[in-house]
């Protein structure tokens, strides 16, 4: 059963984007499109760049002497009854929430103020396959239930039983060591490598990258953490990434929106490495690669070495070879005497996630590749599979309402599948109708048919009208913005919450 939309209140428009600037020639001229001729000089230099990453002599030479600003931890220490390794490389990153290198100025624009509680903000299980064709991130909530096996607490010294608490304060009560032998225990998958990350290094990493690429099909608006972003595609500086990643207050969702855009943010980093050059280019790998190393904590076998293999391994990277996805729960407010409100796992829907982890395999449902030349489909609030669509033919033209209400159909939309004869047959400009109460809805569509007009109708009720006109060309492929919300695996790939894809 298709979920109805449930009226809602008008927003305010989106502000148009700003017209970008025509890229020049060398002469003052409008440069060559891609198409025009060949450009030899860059796919030379990207040959080039590929070799010298890829010749280990050459390559190890430009990544020496990062691995002494690596501040090192031990998370293995002393730990026994481990999992078996399973097949390809597990990372646990951890992100907390360390300001201590930030700027007083920083702090007060990008709302860093407080004192840190020095426990995990974000937890990720990152899986490497075996091929190094896949990368799988799964988040593990930060208040997820968890017991903590026996430990010496960092802070007094106490020695304690195994007891519940919610997962970050793992971190708290015994660090490194603590919390990868609670996750260990929890996913039963080995973890071969830690890296913790801060607020600092986040930032000066996204900065060293050239910002990130974020888009977003309604406003986004936290007030605690001044994150403030229109309808539209922005390039995040690294002040503007964390606010992007921490913020928590913008719908009703809380910590799993935050989840999903930290997931999203990181499918983005991904596209911007193998897509904006980094991979590719030797002096821009290590300038990356030093800001991130010089500024996180690692466990002594991660260096310069490895990350300069999983360089080499990206370098066939694209958006697809992602693939995330989020603990799946069963109840998220699970309550612990002496702890509260805390987020249960689904016990046997998250054996099988992580089972799939340990036996090398994907998570997210394989999808059908991309037609060569088919548009990029756009990002829309509504799901298409939401709306219900009724087309009539405003024009004399014979067929032109199935076809729209074909092309309709193929995107998502949910039609009709009986279009009609409108009250006019002149109509020169697509005219889409709409209950002001689904004006959202009645905005996906309008997305999917530019150039046409919105008329509001009140009463009209839940189905959106679209009238035809004389200047219909196309209906662009559109959506979901959140495509979480439709893969019952729970599971989706990098290109399906990235920008233009």
């Amino acid at each position: 059963m298709s979920t109805v939309p449930q009226p809602h209140r008008p927003t305010r428009p989106a502000r148009p984007p700003e017209p970008q600037r025509a890229r020049r020639g060398p002469g003052g001229g409008p440069a060559r499109h891609r198409g025009d001729r060949p450009r030899w000089g860059v796919r030379l230099a990207a040959g080039l760049s590929v070799v010298v990453l890829g010749s280990g002599a050459v390559g190890h030479a430009v990544m020496t002497g990062l691995d002494t600003g690596i501040e090192r931890v031990d998370p293995f220490k002393d730990m026994k009854n481990r999992p078996q390794a399973g097949h390809g490389m597990n990372f646990l990153l951890v992100g907390t929430d360390g300001r201590e290198k930030i700027t007083p100025d920083e702090k007060r624009e990008y709302r860093l103020g407080g004192a840190p509680c020095h426990c995990t903000d974000t937890i990720m299980l990152v899986h490497l396959s075996a091929d190094r064709e896949r990368a799988s991130v799964i988040s593990l909530p930060r208040d997820s239930y968890a017991e903590v096996p026996a430990h010496q607490d960092l802070v007094t010294g106490k020695a304690h039983k195994p007891h519940p608490v919610k997962l970050n304060a793992a971190y708290a009560e015994g660090g490194p060591n603590l919390t990868v032998r609670t996750v260990e225990n929890m996913t039963r998958v080995k973890i071969d490598h830690y890296l913790e990350v801060d607020f600092t290094s986040f930032m000066r990493t996204v900065d060293a990258m050239g910002g990130v690429e974020i888009c977003t099909a309604k406003t986004m608006r936290d007030t605690y953490t001044g994150l403030d972003l229109l309808p539209g595609t922005h390039r995040l500086t690294g002040g503007q990434a964390l606010q992007y990643v921490r913020s928590r207050h913008i719908d009703g969702a809380s910590d799993l929106g935050r989840m999903q855009r930290q997931q999203r943010f990181i499918a983005a980093l991904i596209k911007q490495a193998t897509g904006g050059g980094v991979l590719l280019n030797p002096v821009k790998f290590k300038q990356v690669s030093s800001t991130l190393l010089g500024s996180v904590r690692a466990d002594a076998g991660f260096g310069s070495e490895q990350m300069l293999a999983l360089g080499q391994a990206m370098r066939d990277f694209t958006p697809s070879s992602s693939e995330f996805a989020s603990v799946p729960i069963g109840s998220p407010s699970y309550r612990v005497k002496g702890i509260g409100s805390t987020v249960k796992w689904d016990e046997a829907k998250a054996a099988k996630l992580f089972a799939a982890v340990r036996e090398d395999r994907p998570l997210a449902p394989a999808r059908p590749g991309p037609a060569r030349g088919r548009p990029a489909s756009v990002p829309v609030d509504v799901p298409p599979q939401q709306i219900r669509v009724q087309v009539e033919n405003g024009t004399r033209i014979d067929g032109l309402g199935g076809r729209v209400d074909a092309a309709l159909r193929a995107t998502g939309f949910d039609t009709t599948r009986a279009p009609g004869n409108g009250a006019s047959r002149e109509v020169k400009r697509t005219v889409i109708t709409y209950d002001p109460r689904w004006d959202r809805s009645a905005r996906t569509v309008s997305t999917a048919l530019p150039g046409s007009e919105l008329r509001a109708v009140p009463g009209q009720g839940r189905t959106v009208v679209v009238i035809a006109g004389a200047d219909y060309r196309k209906v662009v492929p559109v959506r979901a913005e959140d495509p979480y919300q439709g893969g019952a695996s729970g599971a989706v790939s990098g290109d399906q919450v990235v920008c233009g894809t």
